[in-house]
């Protein structure tokens, strides 16, 4: 076992010497897509065997009671693996590959090519209401970053080989190559050559080709297109559009502020974990579709069986009434975004993917039926069921081709393109109308810590300000004397000199601005500096980002401008300076 490192460390020596850099990234493209696609088969398959360990033994007496209290279960032994074995710490999401691709060289921590395994099988496992996905991109991301950094492979190539693994991950999840390309290239990477589609395209088959292999055809999520599309209605496709958009919204912002409300750090992480629990077990005694990822419940309403949602729930008698049937379905769409963000928010793992195509298919499933039932139209319920999955997807993450590809690869046919291009446009022009970014990166782009769609703008605000502050300018006080003021303008090599009072900048005097009078000896001892002093236009905090700073510097045309701490001056910060850490850090992510 000991020899098999040098074993393979020789046999990547031979490939680097047999073959050209781009030849050899296309085999690490293979090794990353196969390792990806074999974690997302490990992940589905623990998560589908702990579901039916937990759900199908009928011979327990309270088997009622304890499904109900799986999801606190699975909560807390997620929390508990992230207190014990990974100090608190637990990077989710697809914000947290964005900002390591931005801020960190494309480098993601080696736990997490485990971490999201464990935590988000005992999660999703025992019931709680969110995804697997977003775990799966976030261990094949993991993956291809760590492949580089062994191999030590440029940041250019080692961030392709990180959207290999996320490209591979989805993929394999959900049988569909295509849609894992494009997730890479919408989500990850939307600033990238074309020659970076061959690597991902192989990276995508293999991690599909793997699932398709290993994985049985109950633990996929796919179902066939029952009916076909029909232009006449067109009209209320467009209307799903908006109301998928607005859906988004909600799904985001109900989420965010969820998650918000859970997370400062002085609330004990397992009382959380219990309370999310409590939750989610009040909310699945009603919804029992809640409980786990909720794909079954979604193959349900594609094939026209509201009714099995209703098993186990204390509202099972609605079932005769129709009305009350639809109102049960819109009500439990909405109560999804709550259930996932207790889940995630309370210390569980999992994502939004899920989450999102469920809530798009009990939408879509609510619109046609309630069409249907007004006497307006014949609605296809089905093809409205599928359609709309997109049209969230596409509004919560931002991914309109991630979307369309995505419906269009598990339906197993493109029947419904048209439907699902005009459905995913619509919905993801409204949401980026109100929300420019996306769920998973609207917080760090508030930040300004990542902006992926620009490379000049990820280098520049990985800047720290305070990494650059100047401290050499010579300060004078307001009551010194002109002629105080030309014995150190002697003395300095800067033209600008701070006003300081007690450590607060009371204002700045430019050489500029005094070179008429510094030689007239007569007005050194009469004219003093409070007299000459001028308001800086600007001032910028020792904390503010870059971008920020950047903003006052193209707002005021100034060149130097003060930094303050706490209200106290503590240095200037130059323009050109910021050139110059920007040349630096631009020549070292070249080289890297």
């Amino acid at each position: 076992m000991s020899s098999f490192p040098k074993l393979y460390e020789s046999f990547t020596n031979w490939l680097s010497k047999k073959f050209t850099p781009r030849q050899v990234l296309v085999f690490s493209s293979i090794f990353v897509g196969v390792t990806a696609g074999l974690a997302a088969v490990v992940l589905k398959t623990l998560v589908h065997y702990i579901h039916l360990a937990i759900t199908e033994d009928h011979h327990i007496k309270y088997q009622y009671i304890l499904y109900l209290v799986f999801p606190s279960i699975g909560i807390l032994l997620a929390a508990w693996f992230v207190q014990k074995h990974l100090k608190g710490k637990l990077g989710r999401g697809t914000a947290n590959i964005l900002h390591a691709i931005a801020k960190k060289s494309s480098f993601l921590p080696k736990d997490q090519m485990y971490s999201h395994i464990v935590t988000s099988a005992l999660t999703v496992g025992f019931g709680g209401s969110a995804g697997l996905e977003s775990p799966i991109v976030v261990t094949g991301s993991a993956i291809g970053s760590n492949y580089g950094k062994t191999h030590h492979i440029n940041y250019k190539d080692r961030t392709l080989l990180l959207a290999c693994g996320a490209a591979a991950g989805i993929a394999a999840a959900f049988n569909s190559p295509i849609a894992g390309v494009l997730f890479a290239l919408e989500v990850l990477l939307v600033d990238i050559s074309i020659s970076a589609f061959i690597p991902l395209i192989i990276a995508a088959a293999s991690g599909a080709l793997l699932s398709k292999i290993i994985l049985q055809e109950d633990i996929l999520f796919s179902f066939k297109l029952r009916q076909p599309f029909d232009y006449h209605n067109v009209f209320y496709y467009i209307i799903l559009g908006f109301l998928a958009g607005f859906v988004s919204l909600y799904y985001a912002r109900i989420y965010l502020k969820i998650e918000s409300a859970l997370k400062p750090k002085k609330i004990n992480p397992y009382r959380k974990a219990l309370l999310g629990g409590i939750v989610l077990a009040v909310l699945i005694l009603f919804f029992p579709s809640l409980f786990g990822e909720g794909y079954d419940s979604i193959k349900s309403l594609a094939e026209l069986n509201p009714e099995k949602l209703f098993e186990h729930s204390i509202l099972a008698s609605f079932v005769p009434y129709k009305w009350l049937v639809i109102l049960f379905i819109v009500l439990t769409m909405f109560f999804k975004t709550v259930a996932a963000a207790f889940t995630i928010g309370s210390g569980g793992n999992g994502g939004n993917f899920a989450p999102s195509l469920f809530v798009g298919a009990y939408l879509g499933f609510a619109f046609a039926s309630i069409i249907n039932l007004l006497g307006i139209s014949e609605a296809p319920v089905s093809n409205f069921t599928i359609v709309a999955m997109a049209g969230i997807l596409s509004g919560v993450f931002h991914a309109p081709l991630t979307a369309i590809f995505l419906i269009a690869e598990i339906t197993g046919g493109y029947e419904l393109m048209i439907p699902l291009m005009i459905v995913s446009a619509i919905s993801y022009t409204l949401v980026k109308y109100f929300e420019p970014y996306s769920m998973d990166t609207k917080r760090l782009a508030k930040k300004g810590k990542v902006f992926t769609s620009d490379k000049d703008k990820n280098i520049l605000t990985s800047l720290k300000t305070s990494k650059i502050i100047e401290t050499d300018f010579q300060i004078i006080s307001p009551e010194a004397t002109l002629g105080d003021l030309v014995n150190l303008v002697a003395r300095s090599k800067r033209n600008i000199f701070p006003v300081v009072a007690d450590e607060m900048l009371v204002g700045i005097i430019l050489l500029d601005n005094i070179r008429e009078i510094m030689f007239k000896h007569e007005m050194y001892n009469s004219v003093y500096v409070k007299e000459l002093m001028r308001p800086p236009p600007a001032y910028i905090s020792a904390e503010e980002d870059m971008k920020s700073v950047m903003k006052k510097f193209d707002e005021t045309g100034a060149w130097n401008l003060p930094v303050l701490k706490e209200g106290k001056y503590i240095g200037f910060i130059s323009k050109s300076s910021i050139f110059v850490q920007y040349r630096s850090r631009l020549i070292k992510t070249a080289s890297e």
